[in-house]
């Protein structure tokens, strides 16, 4: 019995250069998938990434595409199909996140926040589920936030665009069934080795019930078991979050 579930499978993560997207991109190369490694800035992270990728025996390409774009992701999705024929799991990781106080929000912070977290995930997923619905089969993994089920006062730009992402996560669940399973990952507060551990991620810590933050490989073992054991969940929304949810 092979040890790697998604031998044979292609992926395509977006913003999989750098932090959580390099998690996934690497777990699922790992676990024997091609991976197309998408990124809109971070070039350098997303080439090695690619490369790391490669070394584990499996095929990996870095992609440029600003997801925000429809047509950056409609020409991606050409050359995914030119290169590999066909995609099996898309998980929409690409987003952006910066805080702003209620009366200093302008038009252009919405665009830009809905842009990358509500309209790439939507045009990724409808060109992926057009190349799924011929194969078949496929999957879809949202990575969502705590920020869309809970109320960040200073982030309700962020909040509103992850709420957001996780209804459309359940109303293409219902389109697309039962040939394409839908799914989001909400991860809580994770931190990275070079952040600073200062007051505020204290206080932030101390107010996890497990009482310690997250890794990105937290979010990468959710993402692989929705891909690999998870034939009958759909729609669904998985808090990754130490237990910051809890009513």
């Amino acid at each position: 019995m092979s040890t790697k579930p998604l031998e044979g499978q292609v992926a395509l993560v977006t913003g999989g250069g750098k932090r959580i997207g390099r998690a996934i991109a690497l777990t699922l190369g790992r676990a024997g998938a091609d991976v197309i490694v998408n990124y809109n800035q971070s070039r350098e992270g997303a080439q090695a990434t690619a490369r790391e990728i490669e070394s584990l025996g499996v095929r990996a390409i870095a992609l440029r595409a600003d997801v925000s774009r429809a047509a950056q992701v409609a020409a991606m999705f050409r050359a995914i199909e030119k290169r590999f024929a066909r995609l099996d799991l898309l998980v929409n990781n690409a987003g952006v996140f910066f805080p702003r106080k209620w009366d200093e929000l302008e038009e252009k912070d919405f665009d830009r926040v809905l842009g990358a977290n509500l309209k790439g995930p939507f045009f990724c997923a409808q060109a992926a589920a057009r190349m799924m619905m011929r194969q078949g089969r496929g999957n879809i993994i949202n990575i969502s936030s705590l920020g869309g089920l809970q109320a960040w006062p200073s982030y309700m730009h962020y909040c509103a665009s992850k709420a957001a992402l996780i209804s459309l996560t359940c109303s293409l669940a219902k389109a697309l069934a039962p040939t394409i399973r839908v799914n989001s990952v909400a991860p809580g507060t994770i931190l990275f080795p070079d952040e600073a551990r200062n007051a505020a991620t204290r206080k932030l810590i101390g107010a996890i019930p497990l009482r310690k933050s997250g890794d990105a490989d937290d979010i990468a073992q959710m993402v692989l078991f929705l891909a690999t054991h998870s034939k009958f969940i759909t729609g669904q929304t998985f808090s990754v979050d130490g237990g910051k949810s809890i009513p």
